[in-house]
């Protein structure tokens, strides 16, 4: 753990000198990076910094994001909402007291439906500068419905293979863009009516020559996938699923491509080429965030709300894998809520609930390093810890960093 932090709070985007200096090369082209479990493999970023330390560049950003940004080359892409007017909003409905005491159990406020248009914009900036290269707007539109008050009209992170980049907006739809800024095509997605109006956040996944969209909300839940050079629309399959927030990952298991979903009712691993489930398992608990991490042979699923589990998964097996040897090891206590986990050389970390507590485990045999030690410094974390140079990195809500 690092000894000194430092602490940020306005909406901008900063560049830490050495990580992007040393990790040039490489790229993050995806939520959770390259391997898609949250590590920088060849980074090598500073232990401390601060305003005139370590610090290449800072900028202030429009309007409001909790997008992660993603890197290729010299560029550096993040999604953004921005308000056309002021901030009129209609007050949320007054709950019953039952409910109004659930949510005061459970933190469960929204922001309430705004009557303001936004822009739903994608920005490129320059990755050693960040002076703002292109910006283009996806969308226009008054959103249907608000979002939890920590949350933003523009959680989702795009994705790119280096020639084009895919923004999902959710309810807003899918773009498809070059790195130049031209725009290659859209395509509409249904409407997401999500839990207590939380809001929406699953990111595009880059599955092979398709582009996967999680769309899990309380009404017909659905995953599509769609040609990633024209928009067609490629395969949907339905499922039976309420509101999750998590992003699907793709894994190559054999000779065949496969689709990974964390969710509340199963984990599902679908054939990328025809949207058929091919495993299942239960599980997991309600409002699934995190991310699944992949490694070893093993889908790590994690979730921590109303309950708490993770499960190492072995992947390979067919059809209903619930109770069966195809769960190599698994977690009842201590999970996240919203920060996805971290598969760092071979262990495991992630946090419980959204509290500053980290356990650890071995990612192979699940042996226990240590559970829910507390990060002393840090206070409410829904940010995924980070991996590189030999350190983990994690920051809580108040942008202290450990």
């Amino acid at each position: 753990m690092l000894g000194k932090r430092y602490v940020f709070s306005s909406f901008a985007i900063l560049c830490v000198m050495i990580f992007f200096s040393a990790y040039a090369a490489d790229n993050w082209p995806n939520w959770r990076g390259p391997t898609y479990n949250g590590v920088a493999p060849t980074g090598n970023p500073p232990t401390t910094w601060s305003e005139t330390e370590n610090i290449k560049w800072k900028v202030a950003m429009p309007g409001e994001s909790s997008s992660t940004p993603i890197v290729w080359g010299d560029k550096m892409f993040i999604q953004v909402a921005v308000p056309q007017k002021g901030p009129e909003t209609e007050a949320a409905p007054e709950p019953e007291p039952e409910e109004r005491e659930g949510r005061r159990r459970r933190g469960g406020m929204t922001t309430g439906k705004t009557t303001t248009p936004y822009s739903f914009n994608l920005m490129c900036l320059d990755r050693n500068s960040g002076e703002l290269i292109w910006e283009r707007t996806a969308a226009e539109s008054v959103p249907h419905e608000g979002h939890h008050p920590t949350s933003t009209y523009a959680p989702f992170s795009a994705v790119t293979d280096g020639e084009l980049i895919w923004a999902s907006f959710g309810s807003q739809g899918l773009f498809c863009y070059d790195l130049d800024g031209n725009k290659k095509w859209d395509t509409e997605l249904i409407e997401h009516r999500m839990r207590n109006s939380f809001g929406e956040g699953s990111s595009p996944a880059l599955v092979g020559d398709l582009i996967v969209i999680l769309m899990d909300h309380e009404g017909d839940s659905r995953i599509a996938a769609f040609n990633k050079d024209t928009g067609q629309q490629v395969w949907e399959s339905e499922r039976q699923e309420p509101s999750n927030w998590t992003t699907p990952v793709p894994v190559r298991v054999g000779d065949q491509l496969q689709v990974i979903v964390n969710a509340t009712n199963h984990v599902r691993g679908y054939d990328a080429a025809t949207g058929e489930t091919i495993w299942t398992a239960t599980g997991q608990t309600l409002n699934v965030i995190p991310t699944p991490l992949l490694g070893f042979g093993n889908v790590y699923c994690t979730s921590g709300f109303r309950g708490a589990a993770f499960q190492a998964i072995k992947l390979g097996a067919t059809g209903d894998l619930t109770d069966s040897d195809a769960i190599v090891w698994e977690v009842d206590r201590d999970t996240p809520y919203v920060a996805s986990p971290l598969l760092y050389d071979d262990k495991v970390y992630f946090l419980s609930g959204t509290k500053a507590s980290l356990s650890c485990h071995n990612a192979k045999t699940g042996e226990e390093y240590y559970a829910a030690q507390r990060l002393n410094g840090l206070r409410t974390i829904y940010a995924s810890p980070l991996g590189a140079g030999g350190h983990v990195y994690i920051a809580d809500r108040s942008g202290t960093v450990m």
